[in-house]
């Protein structure tokens, strides 16, 4: 069928059709077209929407990303025919029953996920088939080959490279600012690649973007880590197991992350940076990914067979997450936290310990240290400045401020303190209401937004001091906070009243 194309400044993949041109074709809504450019010998195959009023009979809609690729002009006549699926969709629905995938069957559906061959209706498909049917240890296998060759890699002349990573779950964890500028301070080489937020309310990449750019691509990462010895930068912006990041774009409104998507993803990023040795951090406690040791174990056990297979030596720290690291949960907040901490300041001590263990464990790992040793030689490059010093280095070649301090880093102009309700002890901080409280006030989208704690679990409180505050850039974000913090009550004290039922007075 010969149509007409209008271009639109739709930033899709995709065409819109006249519901009656839709109908002669034989297509209907989530169907797909091969739409032709006959003089320049393009042919993309793209997804229908169909529209009764919006396109006229005989003309086709073409989206920007699209037309990226079509290279139409408005006005173009094209010819438009049906198309098949690709044959990945039969993979997934393979899959949505409950059936393993091949190695060249999971290939091709993270190849079509990297050429954006699939609908976003069929990427979600194969996300929820994945965490209703988790992926055995060879799926997994098979999936993060998959992402690693679909993408760009980075390959260094000198080793040992290093790594680490954090499953998240705990808020706060924002020991990354610590752990990598300790590590280069020690001569080694880590580039550094992190996620923004998926459940949390600040992803590493989104707590770095506050003090430099994060978003190079992989020679520039590359560039950078050889001057400096280590970047922080956001894995997504990269071309580093690019299906990662559209995968988490779909599991991102669920609030979920998959267990075989989870060891892919966080493997395939360390193969494709030529990581040698990889330091894994498993949070471990109630309202965390992982709820207890046992578990905590098995998925350990799970990352160091994927590294066997991928040639990677992985160890994991199982630490502890029934509380947020440091006091500060929100990107502004927990970058000052970090530069504080960089600048000499001994607390917050759960963040300090938690970093300068699982470097130490990286710096034994590397031959840097003696067993056992690590962590002592992790405080004194710490504490001597000199991961200061790193971090400066790090914050500059990024295209930041090296003389940043953790003074001029500043909350969200809105606040309110929220006070302990009895005396006693704080017996309980619910990490997913805490979460869910901060990004209510607009993190990680809002830099200034989040909680500062003032009382953690063991804490004596009387009535009336002040156990947290929230901060926020909007006025009205934070109002939305304070509705949910009542709801939620993330912070627990002993001998609090936790609801009057009925809640009216006596007649």
């Amino acid at each position: 069928m010969k149509l007409q194309a209008r271009l639109m400044d739709i930033a899709n993949r995709g065409v819109l059709l006249n519901r009656a041109d839709a109908r002669l074709l034989g297509v209907l809504d989530g169907d797909r077209v091969q739409v032709i450019n006959e003089s320049q010998g393009i042919v993309v195959p793209a997804v229908v929407d169909t529209t009764s009023s919006l396109i006229e009979k005989g003309t086709i809609g073409i989206y920007r990303l699209t037309n990226d690729r079509m290279m139409l002009a408005d006005g173009d006549a094209i010819e438009v025919r049906e198309a098949l699926p690709p044959a990945s969709v039969a993979h997934i629905k393979k899959k949505m029953n409950g059936e393993r995938l091949s190695k060249d069957e999971m290939a091709e559906i993270i190849q079509d996920v990297v050429n954006e061959n699939l609908s976003p209706t069929e990427l979600t498909a194969f996300v929820t088939a994945s965490y209703i049917n988790e992926l055995d240890m060879d799926e997994i296998e098979h999936l993060t080959r998959a992402m690693v060759e679909t993408g760009d890699q980075i390959s260094f002349s000198s080793h040992p490279i290093v790594d680490k990573h954090s499953i998240g779950g705990v808020p706060g964890n924002k020991i990354s600012l610590l752990i990598v500028p300790i590590l280069v301070a020690s001569g080694l080489k880590i580039p550094k690649t992190s996620s923004r937020a998926i459940t949390g309310a600040g992803g590493t990449a989104d707590l770095m973007e506050v003090l430099a750019p994060v978003e190079f691509s992989a020679s520039e990462v590359q560039m950078m880590t050889e001057k400096v010895g280590g970047t922080i930068v956001w894995g997504g912006a990269t071309n580093i197991a690019p299906a990662d990041d559209r995968i988490i774009l779909v599991e991102y409104p669920f609030k979920i992350d998959a267990r075989g998507q989870m060891l892919a993803s966080v493997m395939a990023k360390k193969v494709a940076v030529g990581a040698d040795l990889v330091v894994i951090d498993i949070p471990i406690g109630e309202n965390t990914k992982v709820g207890s040791v046992p578990e905590g174990r098995k998925l350990a056990r799970e990352f160091i067979e994927l590294g066997d297979r991928l040639g990677i030596n992985v160890q994991c720290a199982l630490t502890y997450g029934e509380s947020p690291v440091g006091h500060t949960i929100g990107p502004n907040l927990e970058v000052q936290e970090a530069l504080a901490v960089l600048e000499g300041a001994r607390e917050p001590n759960s963040l300090i310990q938690k970093s300068i263990s699982i470097a130490g464990i990286a710096l034994e790992m590397a031959g840097k240290a003696a067993h056992g040793a690590g962590a002592d030689l992790a405080q004194e490059l710490l504490f001597s400045g000199k991961a200061l010093e790193k971090m400066k280095a790090i914050i500059e070649v990024q295209g930041g401020n090296p003389n940043v301090k953790a003074a001029d880093i500043r909350p969200g102009e809105y606040a309110f303190e929220v006070h302990a309700p009895a005396s006693g002890y704080i017996i309980g901080l619910n990490n997913h209401a805490l979460i869910s409280l901060a990004r209510s006030a607009g993190a990680p989208s809002d830099n200034g937004a989040g909680i500062c704690l003032h009382a953690k679990k063991g804490t004596r409180v009387k009535k009336g001091d002040p156990i947290f505050t929230i901060y926020a850039d909007k006025a009205w974000r934070l109002e939305k906070a304070i509705e949910e913090g009542r709801r939620l009550m993330p912070v627990m004290v002993e001998g609090m009243l936790l609801d009057r039922i009925p809640d009216t007075p006596w007649s």
